[in-house]
């Protein structure tokens, strides 16, 4: 009998390519023709990473670069509490569990929160590898419907719970959320803490936003509601805070001593994060008042103006984000990955073109976001007025063709 022992397994079948990523080839042949891309489909910012976070990471000095304490840095996760105190929130440096990335501390919460076959809730869109970190940790996403039309706010209290079935284990919670820009108010944070009560699940919330809200809006962390210390779980990062996304520093933040404890396995498994890197955490939590007002008044400007011209684009439809530095906007096409790969493959303007992310992919339900895309307002103001003037021109001369 021969067995096909060399078949790949199908976790990495099932696993979804990036949306974010996936059209990158077409990006490199563009680039390879002279054309210059305007990357509005990544969240790579172009601020520069606070001096005080490079000059900690160069000034590193030790004649071995050793292994770090599984669970990251004492003093790192001692700067991270003091940190939280900001935001008049109380912890313990126990409670604080450093990752490789935030992608890591998602990873890690859903293989604690979870067992195989498990679900998960999440409201759609959402970023979208929680799909393929679910694939690794074998559970499932079930998606909370959310519509562009309310500017993507969460449905009803009825709505969530039909979602609710014997196999759920977590809702995940994103706000500022990427890759709407929706910020959660302290009603909507209130009713799925208190679902989460009714229902025994865990509330895993990405925060990696928490400094960048809008016009006054503040942001409300799981950590603020009463009654969810058993079940709360922050999942936070560097990458954005300070434009540091090759750091690869991330964190979890829970009051529950049991999953943390649960964490540590995994964490000794990979044994530790980045050290260096972790130098250069610190001095920017040390120093994030410094910096950060200026990044969270800049990503606003930036806002304002992919908004003043969107607002050019006949059909085009989009709520203005009160955080993060996205928006997902429905454009007045058929398909928006054919169109972003026509973009990238058939137009340019004096060799320029622009790149965006087709939002289907950040859906689970199939069939939805397929006419809208994902813009990041990760670039400086003269460039994203000329990348999405050419964006409106890309879209006129496109639907002259589909015509």
């Amino acid at each position: 009998m021969i067995f096909d022992r060399m078949r790949v397994s199908n976790r990495a079948v099932i696993m979804p390519e990036s949306p974010i990523r996936k059209l990158a080839p077409y990006a490199d042949d563009a680039e390879k023709r002279g054309v210059k891309i305007y990357h509005l489909n990544i969240g790579q910012p172009d601020i520069q990473t606070p001096k005080v976070i490079l000059d900690a990471i160069r000034n590193f000095s030790s004649d071995v670069l050793p292994y770090g304490p599984s669970q990251g840095l004492v003093a790192l996760r001692k700067v991270i509490v003091e940190y939280f105190t900001r935001y008049e929130i109380s912890i313990e440096p126990d409670d604080v569990f450093i990752t490789t990335g935030g992608s890591e501390a998602i990873i890690f919460a859903y293989m604690v929160a979870c067992d195989v076959g498990d679900e998960i809730l999440v409201p759609e869109p959402f970023y979208t590898n929680y799909n393929g970190f679910a694939e690794m940790a074998g559970v499932s996403i079930v998606p909370i419907s959310t519509t562009v039309l309310n500017g993507f706010r969460y449905p009803t209290r009825d709505e969530i719970e039909s979602k609710i079935t014997k196999r759920s284990k977590a809702i995940v919670v994103c706000s500022p959320n990427n890759p709407t820009g929706t910020v959660y108010s302290r009603e909507e944070m209130e009713m799925v803490a208190s679902i989460a009560r009714q229902y025994n699940l865990f509330i895993l919330s990405d925060e990696v936003y928490r400094e960048f809200t809008f016009d006054g809006k503040s942001h409300i962390s799981v950590l603020h509601i009463d009654g969810v210390q058993d079940r709360a779980v922050v999942m936070d990062s560097i990458s954005k805070r300070f434009s540091a996304c090759g750091a690869r520093i991330g964190f979890l933040v829970s009051k529950n001593k049991n999953f943390i404890q649960n964490v540590l396995k995994l964490g000794q498994a990979r044994l530790c994060p980045p050290t260096i890197e972790q130098y250069g955490a610190i001095a920017g939590f040390e120093t994030i008042n410094q910096f950060v007002k200026d990044m969270r008044e800049e990503y606003q400007r930036r806002r304002d103006v992919v908004f003043e011209e969107l607002n050019k684009i006949e059909g085009v439809y989009a709520k203005k984000p009160e955080g993060a530095f996205y928006t997902v906007a429905k454009l007045p096409v058929d398909n928006s990955e054919d169109f972003t790969r026509w973009m990238l493959t058939d137009f340019d303007v004096d060799k320029k073109t622009t790149m965006v992310a087709p939002a289907n992919g950040f859906y689970a339900t199939k069939g939805k976001g397929k006419d809208e895309v994902r813009i990041a307002f990760v670039l400086n103001e003269e460039d994203l007025r000329d990348a999405i003037g050419i964006l409106r021109l890309g879209i006129e001369e496109y639907k002259k063709q589909k015509a």
